[in-house]
């Protein structure tokens, strides 16, 4: 399993120079092979690198920056033919499509720089760097950590470090390969019912409230729009300093949340059972006073995150289909839409089971991740 560990860096005035410069060009190279590369439709790695390896290479790169710089390009068309795919920019004919496939792909002047181990170096006991510029290699570049972080990278680095410069502050984002560890044979399946009202609840019973988080959201929103409707410099200025805030606490709290379902789990030798809602924005319809609040709701972060802490913990973690689990009586079976007379309440029309509409819900999550288990292990088991 791959993690990335982020580690801010400390360039001193020279040293920040030289990084600037170092992004500019490499993204200024990244631009004249993206634009090769759209020109030629010739999107893959090393038919890329041949293309462009001379002409990056007289622009000032050295050559394993401009290998990186190439492998670069070729991975944002993958990654642009892979939405594609997965209609994440529409159908053929969209504006939004048209827009992302009639044109090269840009890069910002500091977009961030992939760098291997030819490019960069570590010194962890002095807790500095050495990296390539454009003006020559930079050396005792000083890094800073937490103690974890610094563990993780002693024990796993492997591959590249991504260079990123975000909000004048400089990071390196380092890959870390850490193995496998050994699925566990759960005991039965903890049942996550993501949600908008209650962001996680179990089917336990425990409730993740998303309510702090919303007021938090529709007060961030609010400002926005009044910023945003003001238009002066110093409203424009507010705005760039706010805009990744609201991101920074939707991420704590998904991780916090995160973590304490997984705990569980690992505590009471559960796996744990989740909603497959991949495509979840294009299917449901809703009001406008709601759309915001869908479109913004990070579960897929939060799914994610459970997900990535329950491999690490050995923790047995199974995707169901979502269809009719918040509609369907996790006592009898019964399914009709009579069952939900409210957001927060179900009461089933067929045996007179109630019960808070989350909890419900995660217990039938809970009774299909048993049954998606069972089904996945009788192969193995012939």
């Amino acid at each position: 399993m791959k993690i990335v560990v982020q580690v801010r860096l400390y360039p001193d005035a020279v040293q920040e120079a030289a990084l600037s410069a170092t992004l500019k060009l490499c993204n200024d190279g990244a631009n004249l092979a993206s634009g090769e590369a759209f020109r030629r439709r010739i999107h893959a790695k090393r038919e890329l690198q041949r293309l462009t390896y001379g002409r990056l290479k007289d622009l000032g790169l050295s050559a394993q920056p401009a290998i990186l710089v190439a492998r670069k390009v070729a991975g944002a068309y993958a990654s642009l033919a892979g939405r594609v795919r997965a209609g994440h920019l529409g159908k053929p004919g969209t504006r939004r499509r048209v827009q992302a496939e009639s044109k090269p792909i840009h890069f910002r002047p500091d977009a961030a720089q992939p760098f291997d181990d030819r490019c960069l170096s570590w010194q962890l006991a002095d807790r500095t760097v050495s990296i390539w510029s454009v003006g020559g290699r930079l050396t005792r570049v000083v890094f800073g950590c937490s103690p974890q972080q610094y563990a993780t990278l002693a024990a796993h680095r492997r591959g590249e470090s991504d260079l990123v410069r975000r909000d004048g502050k400089w990071f390196l984002y380092a890959t870390c390969d850490i193995g496998d560890a050994e699925v566990k044979e759960p005991d039965g399946f903890l049942g996550v019912d993501l949600g908008i009202a209650n962001i996680a609840t179990l089917n336990d019973g425990t409730r993740h409230c998303g309510k702090g988080l919303n007021r938090v959201r529709y007060r961030n929103q609010r400002l926005r729009t009044k910023l945003q409707r003001i238009g002066t410099r110093s409203a424009k200025r507010l705005l760039k300093l706010r805009r990744r805030k609201e991101a920074r606490f939707a991420a704590d709290t998904n991780h916090c949340i995160a973590k304490r379902i997984v705990t569980e789990a690992e505590r009471t030798g559960r796996g744990i059972a989740l909603e497959d809602l991949t495509g979840i924005r294009d299917r449901v319809r809703l009001r406008r006073p709601q759309r915001v609040t869908l479109h913004t709701w990070a579960f897929h972060q939060l799914g994610r995150l459970i997900a990535y802490k329950a491999a690490r913990a050995g923790t047995a973690v199974v995707y169901i289909d979502p269809a009719y689990t918040s509609q369907g009586c996790s006592t009898c079976g019964h399914v009709a839409k009579a069952n939900r007379p409210s957001q927060s309440t179900f009461r089933c029309a067929s045996c007179g089971f109630a019960e808070h509409a989350d909890v419900n819900a995660a217990r039938n999550i809970a009774a299909r991740g048993v049954a998606g288990w069972a089904a996945a292990s009788l192969p193995n088991a012939a």
